[in-house]
């Protein structure tokens, strides 16, 4: 299983690939619920997970492993978690920008 881990600003992530090429996205446990989630990613080492118009989760430094397995999905799973323990999980779609930290500015 590939695994890549950064600092996201609130907590570290894990993104994780199975042997079937699924991806998942642990993430510290965020406030209120997803709604309408989308996984935007530039093809490189940074991704925008937006949750809900409240909340988003800027991931960089992804690990140049994780790359090439966040292009070629369509959707990924996200977990969050409390220490160990998955309180929440959904499938979100993923887009493939050009550079996300055009989007930003």
């Amino acid at each position: 299983m590939d695994e890549s881990f950064a600092r996201d600003g609130e907590g570290i992530y894990e993104i994780l690939q199975n042997g079937a090429g699924e991806i998942m996205l642990v993430i510290q446990q965020r406030k209120g619920e997803p709604d309408n989630p989308h996984f935007v990613y530039d093809g490189g080492s940074t991704a925008l997970l937006y949750r809900s118009r409240e909340s988003s989760v800027f991931l960089g430094n992804i690990n140049t492993e994780a790359h090439q397995p966040l292009k070629s999905v369509n959707e990924i799973v996200v977990a969050e978690v409390e220490d160990s323990e998955v309180l929440r999980e959904y499938i979100v779609p993923v887009s493939i920008i050009s550079d996300l930290k055009s989007v930003l500015n």
